[in-house]
């Protein structure tokens, strides 16, 4: 089956990327595989591309429509946070530059089987990488109703996050939480239909994405690797990060600022005494967001943020 995916802002990844060939790319959420062909497109002839991808359906399929282009491929089935020790396998001590596309796939929602949606009558799994062992029916069903309340608030930013914790807790004393339609009705049960009403989105919505989030650890792997990110990079390597999400984008923002300033003496002190050099250049001082144009061929791309630097 075709991985389904329409990818975002391939034109801007590439201009903050500044592919060359003969270099060193890694996309390290391979997804559909389109920045992936647009950057090995780029770095013909005799460049090395890295693909990583924690669902092994993009990994599979990336190795199906990549293998046309004249460079050296290398793919890994896991996590972008294991990348140093997949160079270090590869006998790569750094590489020139790295994208991250932290946003779910089509192909995740509408082919997966995992419950990624609330539209589709699935398995409460949501992982992306399936031999992972926490699903998120383990979560809804295993977690008590505080806990589920704050993952609902802190990763969905959810308002109504006590509400629809507690009628998880007393849904499931009936009977256990298998299918993503199941959790989705509940769910608009405890909002009430007057709330959902006024809502522009499912109520469900911000629910779902908190437990992906929340099964995926994808905070703590993102914050993981941008803390090591500089060790990754040659001089004037460029990373290149999209987020969908504003906890994502938070992360990925003050990393890269910290990362610029270097120093982290207090504001008072008459001299730096912590001898930390600044290690990257922004090269987006705002946020970049995709174009009207783009918005309208593809709606999933709405809530995109690009950000990107360059290792000094």
């Amino acid at each position: 089956m075709p991985f389904k995916h329409t990818p975002v802002m391939v034109s801007e990844v590439l201009h903050y990327l500044d592919c060359k060939p003969g270099k060193v790319y890694v996309d390290g959420t391979l997804g559909g595989s389109g920045h992936a062909g647009a950057i090995c497109r780029k770095i013909s002839p005799a460049g090395v591309f890295i693909g990583i991808d924690q669902d092994i359906d993009a990994v599979e399929n990336a190795k199906r429509v990549l293998t046309s282009f004249d460079v050296t491929l290398h793919f890994f089935h896991g996590n972008f946070i294991y990348l140093g020790e997949f160079l270090r396998e590869l006998k790569i001590e750094a590489v020139d530059g790295i994208v991250l596309d932290l946003g779910i796939s089509l192909h995740q929602i509408e082919s997966s089987g995992r419950g990624f949606s609330f539209q589709r009558d699935e398995p409460l799994d949501m992982r992306m990488n399936t031999s992972s062992a926490t699903t998120a029916e383990d979560l809804i069903n295993s977690m008590d109703e505080k806990a589920l309340k704050r993952i609902f608030f802190k990763y969905g930013e959810e308002r109504q996050a006590g509400q629809i914790a507690n009628k998880i807790v007393k849904s499931r004393k009936q009977n256990a939480i298998r299918s993503s339609s199941q959790l989705a009705q509940i769910v608009y049960d405890a909002v009430g239909k007057s709330a959902s009403f006024h809502r522009k989105i499912h109520p469900a919505t911000r629910v779902f994405m908190a437990l992906r989030i929340a099964v995926n650890r994808e905070l703590e792997m993102l914050d993981g690797f941008m803390e090591n990110v500089a060790d990754l990079l040659n001089p004037k390597a460029r990373l290149c990060v999209l987020s969908f999400h504003s906890l994502e984008d938070r992360i990925v923002k003050h990393r890269l600022k910290a990362l610029e300033k270097g120093c982290v003496c207090p504001s008072d002190f008459p001299e730096c005494v912590c001898h930390r050099k600044s290690t990257f250049h922004l090269l987006t001082k705002k946020v970049v967001r995709p174009s009207k144009d783009e918005i309208k061929r593809n709606p999933m791309a709405r809530s995109a943020k690009l950000r990107a630097a360059e290792k000094i």
